[in-house]
């Protein structure tokens, strides 16, 4: 007897050679197989008479097939099959299959079939290119209906896998409905047997949608369900107090060469209450580019080390640790405070407290490479207040004194498993302190609506910058097609001119397109070396080790480049105030919140700034989407326009989140976010442990092998 966890190789029809192809794509079993749903469906569910009312639609025709030919191509090495079929009414339709002579076998005169596919009309006679078909003998799977496609891979078509699951459906009401009859009873959901045959073979659009609500909800349920566990397991844990000094803040503020903006105090405000709290802060701080994030940390790291704790911040890429220290050491030039950077890279990299006011920054600095132990071991005994690296800071032979605040920049930059771990980390690292937890503050420069940061970050508690700093000037965008090119190339000789530098992107896609893009931003640095011949330019990829990313970005820094060429490693954090300049090539082909990031490497300084989008894409839904950039700089609005247009699942990357299609495609839907946090919620609390709701408790353990969640 099939049953939901019955291996696929047990069931007859999948043979050895399949069975390899689903072992690659996760599934194993019967229930791997059901919870493989579509990614959209044909809507084959108008069944017509052959008329000229029809043209242009999809629909389904049934009738009789009067005629049958095979022609080859040699030429061309192609067959042609085409078969003539008459409705009810005698009217004949002729539809033909290319390199496909087998439907031949299945598809013989005087056989009565369904085609599905568009209506066209060709010489004298109604048409299809490559319908689908079936017979009409069988229950409709492939015609006739809303017929699901899956995501399909070599050897696995959708017709293949509609096959497979039709007849597996009935061992879905073997499996257990996680969701409390309660609570699908509140919120009209239907029982897991009745969403699965909808999802997979749904009988109208309206028992569709009411399928992908149950499983959305569901995912959404265990999410929050999920979020809430991590919030109590953290909640758990005592942390340090660190009083809130608020003459020392103050006194730090007013020696700041700005103003800080109402969200930035507002922000710092949550972030000193949280420390002053015996439970361990656990905070998202989310602000667009330029919102001034930098400050906040520094304020927070301020009280922590001036009450005799350590502060370790942790940033995604050496150049960004690199920057946030030279920053660090900037900020707190006027306190005696060590502060060291960490990552494999630089083994040692000391920031002398009170520095000389004519010496450089550089000259600041002592360096040995050869002994890491050195700073190993003013770390553990306290010496060192402030610690900045990368995830190196994690590694085991990393020991503080006394480590009461951790900090991780641009958190999203870290992959979904990276983040869980650095959060389990952070509760394990070795802060020299018995019984206690470092505080954690994690930020972002994505602007993500609260409704889905709730969604997606439930076990957090929320500090947004929604304000820019004052007179920060708007950065003028526009996008630029390849016929404006040369009056671009004119702009920037009058900007450099000027004095002033220029970016040129080229964004990373893929890490598998690593090579290609090096290679594209190489030749662009080769062909702009020719065309600005009269000035230095600079290249920087993601290939580049560390020490010439540095090189690289100093000589820019410095002013002894004027054009940097690189690919997306300068996405986030780079921050040179003199670059007014931003080029981005191909920039039809990212996201906008990406491209937002990009565009706020300039309008960091006192000078005007620009954007210039350049596309080979001329297509109006390529350019209307572009324009959203021209029209706004405002992140939250971007990335609110990027939503509508991409969706979650593009948004955030479904890959990264682990979590699938159908949640992702309605986390948009705010009452369904919040019905499923309020029902987790009060599981939760009548309900800890979930000792009375087994399945849940169970399903949420299979949940979690799936899905991180910080």
């Amino acid at each position: 007897m099939i049953r939901p966890d019955s291996p696929l190789k047990s069931i007859p029809k999948i043979t050895p050679k399949y069975q390899k192809v689903l072992e690659k794509m996760g599934l194993l079993t019967v229930r791997d197989l059901l919870f493989y749903f579509p990614f959209r469906y044909d809507d084959f569910s108008k069944t017509v008479e052959l008329s000229q009312d029809h043209l242009g639609e999809s629909v389904t025709v049934e009738g009789e097939i009067t005629k049958t030919k095979l022609n080859r191509i040699f030429k061309r090495r192609m067959t042609v099959v085409e078969i003539t079929l008459q409705d009810k009414n005698g009217t004949p339709l002729k539809a033909v299959w290319f390199n496909q002579p087998f439907i031949l076998e299945s598809l013989k005169e005087r056989a009565i079939v369904r085609l599905s596919g568009k209506l066209e009309i060709r010489g004298k006679y109604f048409s299809m290119n490559s319908p689908a078909w079936e017979k009409a003998s069988r229950d409709a799977t492939n015609t006739g209906r809303l017929v699901p496609i899956y995501s399909e891979t070599s050897g696995i078509s959708s017709k293949w896998i509609r096959w497979q699951i039709k007849p597996l459906l009935i061992s879905a009401r073997e499996i257990p409905d996680v969701l409390p009859v309660e609570i699908r009873k509140k919120f009209n959901l239907y029982d897991i047997h009745t969403a699965l045959s909808q999802i997979h073979f749904p009988d109208s659009k309206e028992k569709l949608i009411r399928a992908q609500k149950r499983f959305a909800f569901q995912e959404m349920f265990l999410v929050q369900l999920k979020a809430l566990e991590i919030k109590n397991q953290w909640d758990k844990n005592n942390s340090i107090r660190i009083s809130f000094e608020e003459e020392l803040i103050k006194n730090f503020v007013s020696r700041l060469p700005f103003k800080l903006t109402d969200a930035q105090r507002k922000a710092s405000f949550e972030i000193l209450k949280d420390l002053e709290k015996s439970k361990p802060m656990n905070r998202l701080l989310e602000g667009d580019v330029g919102s001034g994030k930098t400050i906040v940390a520094a304020i927070s790291s301020l009280q922590a080390i001036s009450s005799g704790f350590q502060v370790a911040i942790m940033a995604p890429t050496e150049v960004l640790a690199r920057q946030h220290f030279e920053s660090f050491c900037k900020l707190f030039e006027n306190y005696d405070f060590n502060i060291a950077l960490l990552t494999n890279s630089y083994k040692l990299i000391n920031c002398h407290p009170r520095p000389d006011r004519g010496s450089s920054l550089d000259s600041r600095f002592h360096k040995n490479d050869k002994k890491r132990s050195g700073l190993l071991q003013k770390i553990s005994t306290g010496q060192t207040n402030l610690v900045i690296g990368t995830h190196a800071l994690i590694q085991k032979d990393v020991k503080f004194k006394n480590l009461a605040l951790v900090i991780i920049d641009e958190q999203h930059r870290f992959g979904v498993a990276q983040r869980a771990m650095l959060q389990g980390e952070t509760m394990h690292i070795s802060d020299g302190k018995n019984n206690t937890i470092p505080h954690l503050l994690t930020m972002t420069a994505t602007p993500i609506p609260r409704t889905l940061a709730i969604a997606f970050f439930g076990s957090l508690d929320l500090s947004i910058l929604d304000e820019m700093p004052r007179n920060r000037k708007p950065i003028v965008t526009k996008i630029v097609t390849p016929a404006g090119r040369k009056e671009i190339y004119n702009f920037i000789r009058h900007e450099i001119a000027s004095g002033r530098q220029i970016f040129v992107i080229f964004p990373l896609v893929e890490e598998s397109k690593v090579l290609s893009e090096v290679k594209a931003a190489t030749e662009e640095y080769k062909k702009l070396s020719e065309i600005f011949s009269e000035f230095k330019i600079g290249l920087m990829h993601g290939r580049l080790k560390a020490k010439e990313k540095e090189k690289i970005m100093k000589e820019f820094k410095n002013k002894k480049t004027q054009i940097l060429v690189s690919t997306s490693v300068v996405e986030v954090g780079i921050d040179i105030p003199n670059a007014t300049v931003m080029i981005i090539e191909n920039a039809e082909r990212f996201g906008l919140s990406q491209l937002h990031q990009f565009r706020g490497r300039v309008g960091r300084g006192e000078h005007q700034s620009y954007c210039f989008l350049f596309t080979e894409n001329s297509s109006t839904k390529s350019v209307s989407r572009l324009k959203a950039m021209e029209k706004t700089n405002d992140g939250f609005e971007i990335s609110k326009i990027d939503l509508e247009l991409r969706g979650p699942g593009q948004f955030f990357g479904t890959l990264q989140s682990g979590l699938p299609d159908i949640t992702m495609e309605n986390l948009t839907n705010i009452r369904l976010v919040k019905c499923a946090r309020e029902e987790a919620q009060s599981i939760m609390h009548l309900d800890p442990r979930l000792k009375k709701h087994p399945l849940l408790a169970d399903e949420l353990e299979r949940f979690s092998k799936h899905i991180h969640l910080e």
